[in-house]
């Protein structure tokens, strides 16, 4: 698949309907591998931290969440770069699982959240396969998890195992299970969040306009403005900047 580098990142250029029949043709291939999520805040953080680059070009795809990467990606002459975001991709790979019976489990969040992100899947999705949740205890840094929780992900014929801890960390959680697990695992960040209906998604055409940040920003303003200000000046200065 083509990729653009952006800042030491390879991300893919692609879209929604080419990345899942990417994945759906390759699904055997790509278990033990993971996907990363890629936005404007990631791609910082691993312009900044060798070890978060490599990280995030050391699994099967990065995928351009944030819409300044795919529009970054068309300026420099790759018209056929989309945006994936991680609940998209969630959504029509659910989609697919009900006709194709595709197993998913879920890692990350809390027992809370997982509660409710079983109960509302089940309503959208019907035929839904949903194999396990775990909801891991907070750890100051990645490890491997104990075998009973991997053997319950292996055992359990997986295909897609879904994380959910937030950046970096659930990229460094992937690239540390890497060939442990027979699934394909995929960080989603927030996505949990979306589908237990915790939080809203912006309205489309914040979406289409490169919005979607600022919505998330007006959601949850504490945690989230000094990292969006500092991240998107950074970006800023090394698209006008860094050649």
């Amino acid at each position: 698949m083509e990729i653009c580098n952006i800042f030491g990142v390879n991300v893919a250029v692609t879209n929604l309907n080419e990345i899942v029949n990417y994945i759906e043709k390759n699904l055997e291939k790509l278990k033990g591998n993971y996907v990363c999520i890629s936005n404007v805040h990631t791609t910082i953080m691993a312009y900044e931290d060798e070890e978060y680059r490599k990280i995030q070009n050391s699994g099967a795809l990065s995928l351009p969440d944030g819409k300044p990467l795919s529009i970054l990606s068309k300026k420099r002459g790759l018209k056929n770069a989309e945006r994936v975001t991680g609940p998209d991709l969630m959504g029509k790979l659910f989609k697919e699982s009900e006709e194709k019976g595709y197993k998913h489990y879920f890692y990350g969040s809390t027992k809370e959240t997982l509660e409710l992100l079983k109960n509302k899947l089940k309503n959208k999705y019907p035929k839904l396969s949903i194999a396990g949740m775990y909801s891991p205890p907070f750890k100051s840094e990645v490890s491997l998890e104990s075998d009973k929780v991997l053997n319950e992900i292996n055992n359990s014929n997986v295909d897609f195992l879904w994380i959910g801890l937030g950046a970096p960390k659930q990229e460094k959680w992937m690239f540390t299970h890497k060939g442990k697990v027979n699934a394909i695992m995929v960080g989603v960040g927030a996505g949990f969040d979306y589908y237990a209906e915790k939080i809203a998604r912006a309205p489309m055409w914040m979406q289409k306009c490169s919005l979607e940040w600022l919505y998330r920003l007006m959601q949850d303003p504490k945690r989230l403005l000094k990292r969006y200000v500092t991240t998107n000046i950074k970006f800023i200065y090394l698209t006008m900047f860094n050649k």
